[in-house]
């Protein structure tokens, strides 16, 4: 079982530089997704706490990191559209 968790080396110059590239992107890409977790969470536990104020604030700045990792081929942009449009309308159904 020890030599399943062994990495396996490459041998070819061009995939060791991809190998040390997909570290750096594989850390880029978990902070933004974390960054995205974040943002999403915040809105909700506005939404929870039934404080529209803060809800819509916290929207604001979800969405500009929402569209941002859209933009950089993170996530799919109807993906993207789909959050917001339903961060959205848990805010709006605060008002009823």
């Amino acid at each position: 079982m020890a030599s399943a968790s062994k990495k396996k080396t490459v041998r070819i110059a061009s995939g060791r530089k991809r190998a040390r590239q997909d570290v750096k992107l594989n850390a880029a890409n978990s902070a933004l997704r974390s960054k995205f977790r974040t943002a999403v969470k915040g809105v909700l536990k506005a939404v929870q706490a039934g404080d529209k104020a803060k809800a819509a604030d916290a929207f604001k700045a979800a969405q500009s990191v929402i569209d941002s990792i859209a933009d950089k081929g993170m996530f799919h942009k109807n993906k993207a559209a789909r959050h917001k449009s339903r961060l959205s309308a848990k805010i709006k159904a605060l008002a009823a």
